[in-house]
């Protein structure tokens, strides 16, 4: 448990600064660009990281979605009922991850429609010989082909959208404060390393896929959309009184809860 608490302390002196919150789209744009151009310009060594089968692309950013969902929803429960003892005002935090569910479902949509009105399926991943027949890319890999369009990358999407989305969560610990005797401390405490290091693994897998996948258009596309989607709704809707609304935080707490009961 000491381990534990440390662990939250570290992750929680970081994680939760306001300037994390302000310069990590910056910071993931500019490593993005970064990764990019090195990509193009002196291409790393292909390594594990470079191979899609490794553990955390295929264990862990293929379900970012619902690894993020499963740890946000009981930190958002109990953080904010720790606060405001409001189930009502507890279910409608929650709604933020309805909402984003929405925002993963539909850009994921978008893309793989872009990608198949777009692409045309070959007889070699070195594009040779299209088939003219109309194929859908299932088709097209049913038959042993290989589909070619344009990918905006998943990745930069769902990584972008879900590290920032749970920094701005995690903005409610600047508010809660429980010692070793409060029932929720355990579990909010292990709440808090499991969420940093999420955050840790999503930014890190970012990295990778600048520097290993996609090219500059697809990642600057699938980046925008996860900005955006961040942006759309912290950043704008939940600013309004009809929305889920912002994490409890500063001297704004009470203000934020009559909002919530209009």
């Amino acid at each position: 448990m000491e381990c534990l608490e440390r662990c939250a302390w570290v992750l929680r002196g970081t994680l939760v600064r306001a300037a994390v919150r302000r310069y990590l789209p910056w910071a993931l744009v500019a490593s993005m660009l970064a990764g990019s151009l090195l990509k193009e310009v002196s291409p790393l060594p292909e390594s594990y990281l470079s191979n899609k089968r490794n553990v955390l692309n295929v264990y862990f950013v293929k379900m970012a979605w619902a690894w993020t969902f499963c740890l946000l929803l009981p930190f958002i429960a109990l953080t904010n009922y720790h606060l405001t003892g409001k189930a009502g005002l507890v279910l409608r935090r929650l709604s933020t991850l309805l909402v984003g569910t929405a925002i993963w479902y539909f850009c994921t949509a978008i893309f793989s429609n872009i990608e198949h009105y777009t692409g045309s399926c070959y007889q070699s991943p070195a594009l040779e010989g299209p088939r003219e027949e109309p194929q859908s890319k299932q088709q097209c890999h049913g038959e042993g082909g290989f589909w070619h369009g344009f990918d905006i990358s998943g990745h930069s999407f769902l990584l972008t959208f879900c590290a920032l989305m749970i920094v701005e969560e995690m903005a409610v610990l600047h508010e809660v404060k429980t010692d070793r005797s409060h029932y929720l401390h355990v579990a909010i405490t292990t709440l808090v390393v499991a969420l940093g290091f999420l955050t840790v693994i999503w930014v890190w897998m970012f990295l990778c896929t600048a520097v290993y996948f996609h090219n500059l258009s697809q990642k600057v596309f699938g980046t925008l959309f996860g900005l955006l989607g961040w942006y759309g709704t912290y950043g704008f809707w939940y600013l309004k009184s009809f929305s889920p609304g912002l994490p409890p935080q500063s001297s704004s707490l009470n203000l934020k809860q009559d909002s919530y009961k209009e």
